[in-house]
């Protein structure tokens, strides 16, 4: 269960989410009365597969949320990973449709949350800010697109370089990340020997350090030469859809 603090959400307040940051006064004012804040722990879980979606799940600065997969043979696959730049739940399919994966918290933090009525009726008032979460929804399948497409093309040492600066991006440019080496195989899809093997490399090549339940970035750049592009593709058209939402490497003020 998420450890939630229910209030309102203060007049004119914003909360660190790149996307409610996005809307023009006017339409963060639909909104804002709407609006509660909470806190969730890793691995919260906000949506099991069936759960009628009633809830949009914004994430604050440095939290993080997971869609996964369940296979038949027992695996769970991790497939995109949403935090500050965008939300979960009944973005444009006016909810209480059923979800199709388990979506969980990755990285610890705050949320806002609104009910997926309110923001229906702040729709219907408002095609601005219906545009927002209908471009937002475009960026979401632009990141699914490119996890398929890199997870059938590029080899588990990109791909690890990848989601950790995927991660590193989405805690503050913060060098040190809350990934443990089991949740990178299930980010990877892969066996935890394998991503074993590939951080063993990386440390050895001076790039990363492990440490208790987290991984420490050495030198960012060299770990952005190991990965593989698609996270800047995926940032690149965030960038034309709705500029300034993705996060940014640097910290944010």
């Amino acid at each position: 269960m998420l450890t939630r603090y229910e209030r309102p959400a203060e007049a004119g307040e914003r909360p660190f989410n790149n996307l409610l940051r996005r809307l023009s006064d006017a339409d963060f004012a639909l909104i804002a009365p709407g609006l509660t804040h909470e806190k969730a722990r890793a691995n919260d879980l906000l949506y099991s597969p069936g759960d009628n979606v009633e809830t949009v799940h914004f994430p604050c600065g440095p939290s993080l949320v997971s869609y996964i997969v369940s296979n038949e043979d027992g695996r769970d696959v991790e497939t995109i990973l949403i935090g500050r730049e965008g939300a979960v739940g009944g973005i444009v399919s006016q909810g209480y449709l059923p979800a199709y994966t388990r979506i969980m918290v990755k990285f610890s933090g705050p949320f806002s949350r609104l009910k997926v009525g309110k923001l229906e009726v702040a729709k219907a008032i408002s095609p601005t800010l219906r545009s927002v979460f209908a471009r937002y929804a475009d960026c979401m399948l632009a990141q699914i697109f490119q996890s398929t497409a890199c997870n059938a093309i590029h080899s588990i040492e990109q791909r690890t370089a990848k989601w950790i600066l995927a991660a590193m991006e989405r805690t503050n440019g913060d060098n040190t990340v809350p990934l443990t080496h089991e949740q990178l195989a299930t980010l990877l899809g892969v066996g935890r020997s394998y991503t074993s093997r590939v951080i063993q490399t990386f440390k050895a090549e001076g790039v990363l350090e492990t440490r208790r339940g987290s991984i420490l970035i050495r030198n960012p750049e060299a770990l952005r030469i190991r990965a593989c592009l698609c996270n800047e593709a995926v940032k690149s058209h965030f960038e034309e859809v709705l500029r300034g939402v993705y996060p940014a490497p640097e910290k944010d003020n």
